[in-house]
């Protein structure tokens, strides 16, 4: 089932690591099938140019697994609980732990608006969650409270975590927030970075509406 899922979690698993956005078998990523009320997810602990179509599992919305051999990713409950309360706007989530990103969650800091793309993440800055220890259902919640409205947060002492309406936007949010930390990292050094307006991330917002190319009379973001 889902083999066109599978494919993609073992393509952006191999993405994670090629752009840089995590090392070694660290960060996870899933996919969720609403018609089929079923989520795609990394197996636990395999290097990702290792792993294949088969070893990706296949999980219910009541944690079961119900296709695979391997363990799923130990973050699996952070990943599903988006898929369990509803989130029509998250087919799929990506974790990773960037380098950028994870400074801030180290500080638990939030990133503020000072690079207009910040948008692409829902709102004027990017959050950092409560801490929680890694693999555990408090992680989920506490993510999935700092998510809210949201399409990225960060996790405490821990890493990234986007969401999005595909597993291209989520990905593409990954790495957009990661430079955007970089760069508001780099601009604190020289100083205190300017934060744009929250009318203007809002008025940006509306304009990513319609940002992208026209296929079958509907929008297609590009992100």
């Amino acid at each position: 089932m889902l083999e066109v899922e599978k494919a993609q979690v073992v393509e952006y698993g191999k993405r994670l690591i090629s752009s840089g956005l995590t090392s070694g078998t660290g960060g996870n990523v899933s996919i969720f099938n609403p018609e089929k009320e079923l989520m795609a997810i990394s197996p636990s602990g395999i290097d990702y140019f290792a792993t294949e179509i088969d070893d990706v599992v296949l999980m219910d919305l009541d944690g079961n697994v119900v296709e695979g051999n391997r363990k799923p990713s130990s973050e699996w409950q952070m990943h599903l609980i988006y898929y369990q309360k509803r989130r029509k706007d998250v087919q799929a989530v990506v974790h990773a732990h960037a380098t950028f990103s994870t400074i801030l969650a180290i500080c638990r800091k939030s990133l503020p608006a000072t690079a207009y793309q910040i948008a692409m993440a829902g709102g004027e800055d990017v959050r950092c969650s409560e801490y929680a220890t890694f693999g555990t259902r408090e992680l989920a919640e506490v993510s999935f409270e700092a998510m809210e409205d949201r399409y990225a947060c960060f996790l405490a002492n821990h890493g990234l975590l986007t969401c999005g309406q595909s597993i291209e936007q989520a990905f593409g949010i990954a790495e957009e927030v990661e430079r955007m930390a970089g760069l508001y990292i780099g601009a604190s050094l020289f100083g205190d970075p300017v934060v744009l307006e929250k009318t203007e991330i809002n008025r940006i917002i509306d304009r990513l509406k319609f940002y992208g190319q026209v296929v079958e009379d509907k929008w297609v973001r590009l992100l």
